[in-house]
């Protein structure tokens, strides 16, 4: 592939020097779940992420993807849906594919710079999952190559292990880790090179199944029902007020309702309610806490620790009620935002919380930079480095996130060129959103869908809508040129851009 021969790096820097890099990312991880986070439920409990927190840098605001596949796209090439060329679904959900000589990962580029490559887990982004090309050692759940083992989260999985199929019994959160520890400590890699290992766990992602030791360990927990779970809700845009994933039992308890992105019931009640559901996604993530746990002993006792990066992540959130939701997709942070926790040591400072949002694309921009490692193509994210080593400075950048729903590329401008009433995924419009200063504005792409701007400083529960008001007037204005802004340096299509507000 002629893209890659042309990497070079940025410095004389000896290879055995490079960082490892360790990337845990979890998946529909609300913030909520994470025990570090001011804004999580008071009962949850994770003691290992939490001591990762305090070991490095947690970011208060992170906006990866809308969903599974974009999500994942945006990381593996550092670049906004828009920017992601040949990525397409095609066939059965969750089928899809992407041509590598037009949407290049930027694992490939590490390889053929020294590092060995490796990926655990859960992939959503083509039935191409890289093995030989991207990744030198990877175990793999690809579910788009297997639409009918696609839903096996928590059950047997059909996986490929460098090249080859086999099955897996057990709970695969707890197998992933143990695969992780093996790559970790050089039972399956080669231990003369800097490495990369991307875990890419499936909890706790619906129909959430907690593993048998962690089930019934929330079952007293006392959940808060969101403020705007049912409607009407006003001020916000009517497709919110269309969706009823949750009503009202006859004793007026909130239960899953019949429309919306509906999950199995797996508490054994003919109607789950919404404690129910909330207790039961909380309960798949000691599982992975413990990984967490266990990951981190194997970078000390092997001696690696001290120069491995690690990252812990979430695809992206996912809404317990708030707004009506039950599902990711919209463009609130319960539905979006993620955790993000970052340490090495020499680089991080302990326990310390930056407020700077960032996205995937950024991740993408830091790891290369902190490798040493020139990408061969234009991303779009931004250098976080120096937030890492200095949190707390003010640093206010604009942070733009977006939801294309199935389309990427030059597909995005077609549909709103051609159709733009199509510019919608699962009853959510398109939108671009930006965060920028404690505002976040939103701008929907589908024709008729008012737009919206929430002061997250008074308003975190983006609850009172401010884009009528007088007051707030120059705000607007201001964040819709920074997003256009934002737009043009990332190169989108003039259909994506704001009209004058």
């Amino acid at each position: 592939m002629a893209f890659l021969f042309g990497v070079q790096l940025l410095g004389a820097v000896e290879v055995a020097k490079r960082p490892n890099i360790l990337f845990i990312f979890s998946d529909d991880q609300s913030y909520k779940t994470v025990g570090c986070y001011p804004e999580s439920f008071s009962w949850v409990r994770t003691p290992n992420i939490d001591a990762l927190a305090s070991e490095g840098v947690r970011f208060h605001s992170a906006y990866f993807g809308s969903w599974c596949m974009p999500s994942r796209a945006s990381f593996l090439t550092g670049r906004h849906p828009h920017g992601i060329e040949s990525m397409r679904m095609e066939g059965k959900y969750p089928a899809s594919a992407y041509d590598p000589e037009k949407t290049p990962f930027w694992p490939a580029v590490f390889r053929k710079q020294g590092y060995y490559t490796g990926q655990i887990g859960k992939w959503h982004t083509g039935v191409d999952s890289g093995w030989g090309r991207d990744w030198d050692h990877q175990i793999v759940w690809n579910r788009p190559l297997y639409p009918e083992n696609a839903g096996a989260y928590y059950e047997k999985q059909k996986l490929v292990i460098n090249g080859k199929e086999q099955w897996a019994e057990g709970y695969p959160a707890d197998n992933y880790t143990q695969w992780a520890r093996e790559f970790i400590e050089g039972k399956s890699r080669d231990k003369d090179k800097p490495w990369f290992l991307w875990l890419c766990y499936g909890s706790i992602h619906g129909p959430s199944k907690p593993a048998a030791r962690h089930k019934g360990m929330y079952a007293s927990a006392e959940v808060p029902v969101p403020k705007d779970i049912f409607g009407p809700r006003p001020g916000k845009p009517d497709y919110l007020n269309r969706t009823q994933a949750w009503l009202k039992n006859d004793k007026g308890v909130a239960v899953a309702g019949k429309s919306g992105e509906a999950f199995g019931d797996e508490s054994g009640k003919k109607e789950q309610t919404h404690a129910d559901f909330v207790r039961q996604m909380n309960e798949c993530v000691p599982a992975v806490d413990e990984g967490v746990g266990k990951l981190l002993k194997s970078l000390k006792e092997s001696g690696q620790l001290d120069n491995t990066l690690v990252i812990y992540a979430a695809d992206q959130g996912f809404g317990m009620g708030e707004h009506g939701f039950r599902t990711k997709l919209g463009p609130y942070d319960a539905t979006y935002r993620s955790p993000l926790i970052i340490s090495m040591p020499g680089i991080t400072p302990k326990g310390k919380v930056c407020n700077q949002a960032v996205n995937a694309p950024d991740m993408v921009a830091t790891i290369a930079s902190l490798a040493n490692i020139k990408l061969p193509w234009d991303t779009h994210g931004r250098d976080l480095v120096g937030l890492l080593k200095n949190p707390e400075v003010k640093s206010v950048q604009p942070c733009l996130y977006q939801h294309t729903g199935y389309s990427f590329g030059s597909d995005v401008a077609k549909v709103l060129r051609e159709n733009s009433s199509k510019a919608e995924h699962s009853n959510v419009p398109w939108y671009n959103s930006l965060v920028y200063d404690g505002w976040k504005f939103i701008h929907y792409l589908k024709p008729g869908v008012g737009d919206e701007l929430y002061d997250l400083k008074t308003d975190p529960e983006e609850l009172v809508n401010r884009i009528a008001d007088p007051m707030a007037r120059q705000r607007l204005l201001e964040l819709s040129e920074l997003m256009n802004a934002e737009l043009n340096r990332c190169k989108a299509p003039d259909a994506l851009r704001v009209l004058q507000k």
